[in-house]
């Protein structure tokens, strides 16, 4: 269950004596405390008033006006070093600068704590309706991940480009987790692709996967070995060889607690050819020592 409680929210500015006023405005946000849960069957945050519906968040979070110190009061030494949150340029809106606070979700009066993702201290909420915002964010994440140049697992075969009819051909992927910052809806959003399964077509009709299991190389002097990955082809002939990698997704919004995406990504691999060929073992009678023109023998 993820859980923000929404506060009303101060206005500052600056007077022509250069003081600074705090005032509170009516902003169209429910002044009451809001409690957020991520529905698991509708793939997104629900404003509720209870508790009922979990998930695998240990905890819960809410944010809070920079420099606030409750409802009616704020840090007058902290005011001069709010934090900017200039115009955007699409719509002229003006951020919030807020900090975030988590705490045990099973806690039902907890003691928070200030929570600074990645060591960040206050950050800009750009929208005046965040209970608004956040589920619209969360319906649309996964098409958004799924359409990011994520970059797929490099293919790697040994022995490549040919190997033996009969022998084990080692297939092993390599693919990282990989990080992009976008724009939805007008806000910052940090995701990261973490690749999670693998599922190999070996050309030939048979595969393997999904597997959590990449495979690995292998030193020239053990090519032929059983891997978790490698395969054995049982013709001669041309196959095309690839990979297609599952990654699965978090992302945080403005800064804000990283969040798991619900469903992946999968991203294929171009396929890579390989010849595969067959061995031909044949017996001499000569001595290439005695007979160096001999059949079979080096040069021959």
């Amino acid at each position: 269950m993820i859980i923000f409680a929404v506060l009303a929210l101060p206005e500052i500015a600056e007077s022509k004596e250069g003081d600074i006023v705090v005032g509170y405005e009516e902003k169209g946000i429910d002044l009451r405390k809001t409690d957020w849960i991520w529905d698991t069957e509708l793939g997104q945050a629900i404003p509720t008033l209870s508790s009922s519906t979990t998930s695998s968040d240990p905890n819960q979070y809410k944010y809070d006006l920079q420099c606030q110190i409750d409802e009616t009061s704020q840090d007058v030494k902290c005011l001069p070093n709010v934090l900017p949150c200039p115009a955007r340029a699409e719509d002229g809106k003006e951020g919030i600068p807020v900090v975030w606070s988590v705490a045990p979700r099973a806690i039902a009066d907890p003691t928070w704590t200030q929570w600074t993702p990645a060591g960040a201290g206050p950050t800009c909420l750009y929208d005046t309706k965040p209970e608004d915002l956040l589920p619209r964010i969360a319906a649309r994440i996964l098409q958004d991940f799924r359409n990011l140049p994520v970059i797929p697992a490099n293919l790697t075969l040994q022995p490549a480009p040919h190997t033996l009819k009969g022998a084990e051909t080692n297939v092993y992927a390599n693919a990282e987790t990989q990080a992009f910052d976008v724009v939805i809806l007008g806000q910052q959003v940090h995701v990261e692709a973490t690749p999670t399964l693998y599922t190999y077509s070996y050309g030939d009709g048979s595969g393997l996967g999904p597997t959590e299991s990449a495979g690995g190389p292998l030193p020239q002097e053990q090519w032929g070995t059983k891997t978790r990955t490698s395969h054995i082809y049982q013709d001669t002939g041309t196959y095309s060889v690839s990979v297609s990698t599952t990654f699965s997704g978090t992302y945080a919004v403005n800064n804000g607690p990283s969040l798991p995406i619900t469903g992946n990504g999968e991203f294929a691999s171009g396929g890579q050819t390989l010849e595969v060929w067959r061995s031909i073992t044949r017996n001499f009678a000569d001595d290439c020592t005695v007979n160096p023109a001999g059949d079979g023998c080096p040069g021959r």
